[in-house]
């Protein structure tokens, strides 16, 4: 979940500012498993713009490298480690749009049904209308569906009354959805909403007849071997070996209830996971050709981003000698109480980058301020990673 800006523009916000005034890195030909030249520094330079930890997948070709900085638990002093679970907040919804796209390469919806006709009644009132709305809009989030995790009242079980346990159905925020006039007709504009994923992740669940962290296991987790990924429900725990999440306070936020997002952001995994799938999906392992289409079909709407399904397109400003071009990356990204993470692979599909990092302050987002630190060393990071 990314509260108010969501996936599509929180790892631009993060670096940003550090864009302005870094100065551009190339990476270097390297031995198999070492990471490219200045990564190792550039995640040291993270941790000295104020995240505890970092940890970071790299692939350049068929070299991958494995690296980590900082602490995982800064009571204990616990090392980081490249291993150790986290919270991957809103890039959880690749994998809901990859179970609904299978869905339809076996012709069991279309991406053009309405969400009235799997979920009648569900979308209705106060201008809604369940009819007008499309699978398709929802994942692109082109719905016009308002969503309630933007309000500071939503979050103040777990903020003001530090109930951790606290829990909320997908039934429930939709709910809260809908007390709400849409933002604009379905396929009209575009805007950010979590309430998108909860609903489709009952759309799963009514063409499956199957709980849809069951169809994620079965069609991804389970085939592609990701044993260190789960979909909690309501557990506010980490299990295994994991980072703890902070606020910029300092306060430890690692336990924390997964249910309010649900389908749009609950997942937990490592970046040995989030890379595995991700190179799958991007490479057409997983999707039928005209479902790998409607993947990589971006939104065209002033000031949206180039949004698919899921998935968004983004250059990379590289700036190199060598490659003074951007680099076009496709990216998900995340970031929720504790945690903040991204996952970019390039275009061709010949490198990739997933990196996560132990800092997300929740109680910022919401009013508006900035929930990280501002890092030159994520951008130096994304660079020396994904430019040649």
């Amino acid at each position: 979940m990314n509260v108010r800006a969501g996936t599509a523009t929180l790892w631009m916000a993060v670096c940003a500012l550090a864009l302005a005034g870094a100065s551009p890195v190339a990476a270097a030909q390297q031995a198999p498993h070492s990471p490219p030249a200045g990564f190792e520094e550039a995640l040291d330079q993270t941790v000295a713009d104020g995240f505890p930890g970092v940890v970071a997948y790299t692939r350049q070709g068929q070299r991958e490298s494995r690296v980590a900085a900082g602490v995982a638990d800064t009571a204990s002093g616990e090392q980081a480690r490249p291993d150790q679970r986290f919270r991957i907040a809103s890039n959880t919804k690749s994998f809901v749009s990859t179970v609904l796209l299978q869905l339809e390469g076996e012709q069991r919806l279309s991406l053009d049904d309405s969400v009235e006709r799997w979920l009648p009644g569900v979308v209705r009132g106060n201008g809604n209308s369940g009819e007008n709305i499309t699978v398709r809009q929802l994942l692109n989030h082109t719905s016009g569906i308002y969503d309630p995790t933007t309000e500071p009242e939503f979050f103040a079980p777990y903020l003001e009354d530090h109930d951790w346990d606290h829990v909320y159905t997908p039934r429930e925020v939709i709910s809260q959805a809908v007390r709400h006039e849409p933002l604009f007709a379905p396929g009209d504009g575009w805007s950010y909403s979590n309430t998108n994923y909860l609903l489709a992740g009952l759309v799963i669940e009514a063409v499956t007849d199957h709980p849809a962290s069951t169809e994620i296991q079965r069609r991804i987790l389970g085939p592609l071997g990701l044993k260190n990924t789960s979909f909690p429900l309501t557990d506010p725990d980490i299990h295994g070996t994991h980072l703890h999440g902070y606020d910029l306070s300092g306060r430890d936020v690692t336990r924390f209830s997964p249910s309010y997002d649900w389908t749009a952001g609950a997942m937990i995994s490592t970046v040995d996971d989030l890379a595995r799938f991700h190179r799958a999906l991007f490479s057409g392992e997983l999707l039928r050709p005209a479902q790998q289409r409607a993947l990589l079909t971006t939104v065209r709407f002033p000031d949206a981003p180039a949004y698919g399904l899921g998935v968004q397109r983004m250059d990379i400003p590289c700036g190199s000698e060598r490659n003074p071009e951007p680099t076009g990356v496709w990216e998900t990204d995340g970031g929720g109480p504790g945690f903040t993470s991204v996952s970019l692979t390039t275009a061709d599909g010949g490198r990739q980058l997933v990196l996560a990092t132990n800092v997300y302050d929740l109680g910022a987002d919401l009013k508006g301020e900035a929930p990280v630190p501002q890092s030159e060393g994520l951008t130096q990071a994304q660079t020396t990673a994904l430019c040649g």
